[in-house]
């Protein structure tokens, strides 16, 4: 499915979005624009809603093992972010094999396995002891990586985003509401590659926890209701070609596949 068509969106511009009008003036007209931006959404399991995503923030090297295979200290390092592009979003229906295209400019497209957390409420400076109540519900998540691309950018000391944030590079499953499904603290994430294990942890061995992570991004940016957080992934990413299936597992959520094509 095309993620720019999953859910068009109207355009009428929020009241907030309205950069220098007051808030009066800005509810009491609708904004006129040349042409129809399309919203991202992702369907709430058993729910007729659909959750926007805002904003995509990622997290780099959280698991210990991932970090030392990527060529860093995890005892030294402070977490560190990035961001895809909304409409990096490709959505996987549960219980299907979504067509998953094979980007340009790459020779080593690699996977990446993730829990992914979904905000219903923002802040700045949220405390870490108050910070999962600012989760709305879960996913799991691919951070699919153009991995020559970035390292290359990297060799040069020039911003890797061209490595992670295309068309296609965030494919998600369903969001499960935290009433159904509780916070993941620990529990099983793998991922296989044409039935054969490739990744396989526990989310228990992430370096910055979930509510961790959400504090250490409000420091930085003031997060919003519809921002999403990809929670890092474990060690053992690799390529696939065209042709090779993915499933991705983590326990307690519906399984997530893909096939490379």
């Amino acid at each position: 499915m095309d993620r720019r068509h999953f859910f068009e969106s109207s355009a009428v511009v929020s009241t907030s979005a309205l950069v220098g009008m007051s808030g009066n003036a800005a509810a009491a007209q609708t904004v006129k624009t040349p042409f129809e931006v399309a919203g991202v959404y992702i369907p709430v399991v058993d729910s007729d809603e659909f959750f926007p995503v805002r904003r995509i923030y990622c997290i780099g090297r959280n698991y210990a093992a991932h970090a030392r295979e990527m060529g860093s200290d995890p005892t030294r390092e402070p977490p560190f972010f990035f961001q895809k592009p909304t409409d990096a979003v490709q959505f996987v229906p549960q219980g299907t094999v979504a067509d998953h295209p094979y980007p340009t400019l790459t020779k080593n497209y690699h996977y990446e396995a993730e829990l992914v957390a979904a905000l219903h409420k923002g802040g700045r400076n949220i405390a870490v002891a108050d910070a999962l109540n600012h989760v709305y519900g879960y996913t799991l998540g691919l951070d699919m990586t153009r991995r020559d691309l970035q390292r290359a950018l990297g060799d040069e000391k020039k911003p890797w985003e061209i490595g992670k944030s295309f068309d296609h590079s965030a494919p998600l499953g369903s969001l499960h509401k935290v009433g159904q499904v509780g916070h993941f603290s620990q529990g099983t994430i793998w991922l296989k590659v044409n039935g054969q294990v490739k990744q396989s942890a526990n989310l228990n061995q992430m370096i910055w926890s979930v509510a961790e992570q959400i504090s250490k991004l409000s420091e930085a940016f003031e997060l919003f209701p519809g921002d999403i957080i990809f929670s890092g992934t474990p060690e053992n990413v690799g390529p696939v070609v065209r042709g090779d299936v993915i499933e991705m597992h983590i326990d307690g959520l519906p399984d997530l596949s893909v096939k490379i094509v």
